[in-house]
């Protein structure tokens, strides 16, 4: 029953995207700013591992990741719409891949303040590649509420996978945090 829940929550969540293969529906910018986070492998893997850390938290770190990612990725987005573009910052998503899948694969648990710094780190290089990929004759409000509200649909599907399989299933998502991990290194090196 959870798979079957859990197939369907992914389908839904990834259905905006099929709205993008024509274009020209879409002048506020809204579901450009939907696809960013679901379509770049690099965005997504660190999007669910922040959910899957987060549920892996204990206490008010489980709200407060996701929260600062969304709230710090903004941040990063206003600066790129200011065409503000951090060095390395491809190379730093690559990192933040690495990192946020290595602390799922450990199930880390370091202090909330240093949690948060790392998290506020990771969503601002996020962020501000989002806001330098502003589609042309896009409103940037429009745009950021999509990229927005997939990060948080992101970050929340990750939070349910934990949340909803049994304990036993706990090495799993370690694994899966592993598996982005790896992926992370492939980017850094490609």
């Amino acid at each position: 029953m959870h798979t079957r829940r859990l197939s369907l929550a992914l389908a839904l969540l990834l259905s905006p995207a099929l709205a993008l293969a024509h274009p020209g529906h879409d002048t506020s910018g809204m579901l450009a700013g939907v696809a960013h986070p679901l379509t770049g492998l690099d965005h997504l893997l660190a999007m669910l591992a922040v959910g899957l850390w987060a549920a892996q938290q204990r206490g008010a770190a489980r709200w407060a990741l996701p929260l600062t990612f969304v709230g710090a990725m903004l941040v990063g987005g206003l600066l790129g719409f200011a065409g503000f573009a951090l060095p390395f910052l491809e190379a730093d998503i690559a990192a933040s891949v690495l990192a946020l899948g290595l602390l799922v694969a450990l199930a880390a648990r370091p202090p909330v303040s240093l949690a948060l710094a790392l998290t506020a780190g990771f969503a601002l290089v996020h962020g501000t590649a989002h806001g330098l990929e502003l589609p042309d004759l896009a409103s940037p409000w429009g745009y950021a509420a999509g990229f927005v509200a997939a990060t948080a649909a992101l970050h929340a599907l990750g939070y349910a996978v934990v949340r909803l399989l049994p304990p036993a299933a706990a090495p799993l998502v370690r694994l899966a945090g592993a598996a982005s991990a790896g992926v992370g290194v492939w980017l850094l090196a490609s």
